[in-house]
């Protein structure tokens, strides 16, 4: 087992060195994908959720899973690049420990500006209810999980009531958030991010969760790196203390000397890691009752 360990730590170390030298994500996560998978996840890919647009998701199902809590996991890369398939690990590792979890493909820019891969999200979050039971899953524990802009669109939908609302949902329909290195509060626009968003005054308000936290939203649970040079811890700090604010439930978890990317990679399996990601993602799961109907 160490080593077995060890050589899944070489790689992620490996495929994380390709990834900070400009090198390409193609790479970096071909190298995660060789990452050795439990044989307790049944795995259902391609499934076509919104034949509009043609999006599918990918299911990762705890064996003889039953009544089992769902999340919902969007994964970041900007609003303009990544692929479900990635996350594969991310899948693995919460359906190794008794979790259904869903892992869409949405929209993305050029191709579309905000909010259009907004609207992709809700209906992937109602995809997700109505199918559940197929799964082994109970839509009344129902999450919804992301990474950075994924974060930024988890969120989104936790406190935007709109998104939700176009589906026949309510953010209380959920029963929590998690944001790992989510973007909450990102301020000014850097990059693609005027054109993404609008760089106007609806499209700097509507993009930041932070602006629609009211007390009414699901416990989130905010897990940042401090050494996060990508989106600032501030982003996190910020969300947590605004939901306190307006007395609402949110768990600010603040690792010291983590960055971006290794918050999210701790998740893999089998790697030697102090980082608390997978951790504290479950107990944050297993606290929360089932969101009523």
């Amino acid at each position: 087992m160490i080593g077995t360990a060890r050589r899944i730590g070489n790689r992620l170390v490996l495929a994380a060195s390709v990834l900070a030298l400009g090198g390409c994500a193609d790479v970096f996560f071909a190298v995660v994908d060789r990452l050795e998978y439990s044989r307790n996840v049944t795995e259902r890919d391609h499934i076509v959720f919104d034949q509009k647009h043609d999006l599918a998701l990918d299911t990762y199902m705890p064996a003889g899973a039953h009544d089992d809590p769902v999340v919902v996991f969007f994964y970041g890369g900007s609003w303009s690049e990544g692929k479900r398939h990635w996350y594969r690990y991310v899948g693995d590792a919460l359906a190794d420990n008794g979790v259904v979890v869903l892992i869409p493909d949405y929209r993305k820019y050029p191709d579309v500006h905000f909010p259009a891969f907004m609207h992709d999200a809700a209906r992937a979050v109602a995809w997700a209810r109505e199918h559940a039971a197929e799964f082994g899953g109970d839509p009344r524990r129902l999450f919804v999980m992301g990474h950075s802009a994924g974060g930024q669109i988890a969120a989104l939908l936790a406190c935007d009531k709109r998104y939700l609302a176009d589906v026949g949902m309510k953010p209380r329909d959920l029963a929590g958030m998690i944001g790992v290195a989510g973007a909450y509060a990102f301020l000014p626009f850097v990059d693609d991010e005027p054109e993404i968003f609008g760089d106007d005054a609806k499209g700097r308000y509507d993009s930041q969760p932070i602006n629609f936290v009211d007390g009414d939203e699901p416990p989130m649970l905010l897990l940042q790196g401090a050494d996060d040079d990508e989106v600032p811890p501030n982003n996190a700090e910020a969300m947590a203390e605004r939901a306190q604010a307006m007395d609402g439930t949110a768990t600010l978890k603040l690792y010291p000397d983590v960055g971006h990317n290794g918050i999210l990679l701790a998740l893999a399996r089998g790697r030697e890691t102090r980082i608390p990601t997978l951790k504290d993602t479950l107990a944050f799961i297993a606290q929360q009752t089932p969101a009523a109907r």
